[in-house]
């Protein structure tokens, strides 16, 4: 993120320092609202490449964002910082740790989807605010107002009344929730741009990735060949599928407090359990709809109290 400039007269500085802050929270909000989004509807790829095995998902999901990372960079024109990036090894270090966080979270949740498990990883996207929302507070010393933390207080009760329903938590849903919100602290402090970063994940990943596709294709256990029309196009169509909303996160994450994504992350679950209930045909007890009218009552508390807040700041 650039630095901003700072005038020499120290009043008009100030409000143009906040004016600017509520814009990119503004800008943040909405870059977060479409990762979100786009994610809440990820289980109706997932499950139609659930006939492909996970790993051979994941490596495509790897190989095809490259370029795609690479497009958002030129025309952002900041490929430059890929050059500084490479002969850093701190940056270097860091990125390779999220990528193998990221990449592990993608496997998973790729896996649970093609064997019908779905809800747990809609439970295990619940459970994930809450870790980030910890995480801001324990390391970044972040602070609830009260309307917040009644607003968390209700998503805690949602939790568990869907882990209660579940019977225990499941090991899919917590993995799922520890690794992306390690994910998303992790990416707030790489010290490098949200589109860098995540091409710098990708080009980590994809020597193994390329590596395990190319055996696939030798030895004919690869779904990627002209002869399965729809595999391969399905295949080509996983880079956009994992770059479009990663890109927007990363975005959203430089721009807004680590709390805030916290509470927003109930979108993406959300839109996963309807499909699950809708689409999958999987069943959606009382206990679901309990869980799920708390939940949306913390995202309205916790939005209403973040705008409140701004036009504060405007006033």
């Amino acid at each position: 993120m650039q630095e901003k400039v700072v005038t020499t007269a120290p009043v008009v500085a100030a409000g143009q320092a906040d004016e600017i802050s509520q814009a990119d929270a503004r800008r943040g909000f909405f870059f977060a609202l479409a990762a979100y989004s786009l994610w809440g509807f990820l289980p109706l790829y997932m499950k139609a490449v659930a006939h492909i095995p996970a790993l051979e998902v994941l490596a495509h999901r790897i190989v095809w964002s490259v370029p795609v990372a690479g497009v958002v960079l030129f025309a952002l024109g900041r490929t430059a910082d890929i050059s500084a990036a490479l002969r850093s090894p701190r940056t270097m270090a860091m990125a390779a740790l999220t990528a193998a966080i990221i990449a592990v979270n993608w496997g998973i949740y790729v896996w649970a989807v093609a064997v019908e498990r779905t809800v747990e990883t809609a439970l295990g996207y619940y459970i994930n605010p809450l870790v980030t929302v910890a995480l801001g507070a324990v390391l970044l010393g972040e602070r609830l107002n009260r309307l917040q933390m009644v607003a968390v207080g209700l998503a805690v009760l949602a939790v568990v009344v869907l882990t209660v329903a579940a019977g225990g938590l499941p090991w899919v849903s917590l993995a799922l929730a520890f690794t992306f919100a390690a994910y998303g602290y992790l990416r707030k402090t790489l010290p490098i741009g949200p589109s860098q970063g995540f091409f710098l994940e990708v080009l980590i990943l994809s020597p193994l990735a390329l590596g395990w596709l190319v055996w696939l294709a030798s030895t004919g256990d690869g779904h990627f060949d002209f002869a399965r029309p729809a595999d391969f196009w399905l295949l080509m169509f996983a880079g956009p599928v994992t770059a479009a909303p990663l890109i927007l996160y990363a975005f959203g994450a430089k721009l807004l407090r680590i709390s805030t994504l916290g509470i927003m992350q109930y979108i993406g679950p959300t839109l996963i359990a309807l499909i699950a209930v809708f689409v999958f045909g999987e069943p959606f007890g009382i206990e679901r709809v309990i869980a799920f009218a708390l939940i949306w009552t913390a995202l309205a508390l916790y939005t209403w109290s973040m705008f409140r807040s701004a036009g504060r700041a405007g006033s």
